[in-house]
C-alpha cells in the first residue's frame, strides 16, 4: 500500500465533513405530478394547481344550434319588467329634454345667445341619441317603448319649459339636467348585475348627461 505522506495526512484530518442541508421544520416537500405540473417558465417557491386555458365548445355549439338563446336570456330575469318601465321613464325624460331644448334653440335672442342657442340644438341631439338607444333596448327586453305624446309629461322625470330669457333656460336645462343624472345613477344602482348589458347603456348616458351640466353650470357663472 502506498504510503502518504506526512502533509496529506494533516490536511485530511483538518478537513471539515461537508455537513447536509436540513429541511426547516414544519416544511413540506414540494413536488409536482404530471397533472399538476406547472407551465414552462413558473417561477416562485408557492406552487398552483395549473388548469389549461380553454374556451366551453359547447356554449358556442349551443349558439349555433339555438341563436336567439342569448337574446332570450335578458328576458328571463324575474326583473325585466321592472326595468323595461325604468327604460320607459328614462325615454319619456329623453324625449322631454329634446323638445326643450330645441324650443329654447329656435327662441333664443340677442346676439350672446348665438352660441348657447347652437349648443341647445346640439344637445337636443345628443338627448335624442339617448331615446333612440333606450327604445332599442327595450325592444331587446322584449317590451315596447312608450312614445305616447298624451302621457309623455306625466312619465317624465322633468319637466317642459318655454322661457324665453336666455338666463331662464339655461337655468331650467341645469336643473333638468341634475334630475337626469340623478335619475340615471338611481337606475344603474338599482340593475346592477341584475342586467349589465343595461346598466352600461345607462352608465354611457349618464357620463353625456354629466357634460352637459357642466356645461350649463359653466355658462351660468360666466
Amino acid at each position: 500500500m502506498p504510503q502518504l505522506d506526512h502533509a496529506t495526512k494533516a490536511h485530511d484530518k483538518a478537513a471539515p465533513k461537508p455537513i447536509a442541508p436540513t429541511k426547516p421544520q414544519g416544511a413540506q416537500q414540494t413536488s409536482f405530478t404530471a397533472e399538476g405540473a406547472p407551465p414552462p417558465g413558473a417561477v416562485g417557491a408557492a406552487h398552483v394547481a395549473y388548469t389549461p386555458l380553454s374556451l366551453n365548445i359547447a356554449a358556442l355549439q349551443a349558439i349555433v344550434q339555438e341563436p336567439r338563446s342569448g337574446l332570450a336570456a335578458a328576458e328571463q330575469t324575474p326583473w325585466v319588467n321592472d326595468v323595461i318601465a325604468l327604460l320607459n321613464g328614462a325615454l319619456a325624460t329623453e324625449w322631454v329634454c329634446v323638445l326643450r331644448y330645441r324650443r329654447h334653440h329656435f327662441t333664443a335672442k340677442g346676439l350672446a345667445s348665438i352660441q348657447i342657442a347652437e349648443e341647445f340644438l346640439t344637445h337636443s341631439n345628443e338627448e335624442l341619441a339617448h331615446a333612440d338607444r333606450l327604445a332599442r333596448r327595450i325592444v331587446q327586453l322584449g317590451g315596447l317603448p312608450d312614445f305616447s305624446p298624451a302621457t309623455l309629461l306625466d312619465r317624465s322625470h322633468v319637466p317642459y319649459d318655454d322661457a324665453l330669457d336666455l338666463e331662464s333656460m339655461i337655468k331650467c336645462n341645469w336643473l333638468a339636467e341634475r334630475v337626469a343624472i340623478e335619475s340615471y345613477g338611481q337606475m344603474i344602482a338599482l340593475v346592477g348585475a341584475k342586467d349589465p348589458t343595461t346598466r352600461r347603456l345607462l352608465e354611457d348616458i349618464l357620463a353625456q348627461e354629466q357634460e352637459h351640466a357642466e356645461e350649463l353650470s359653466d355658462w351660468l357663472t360666466a
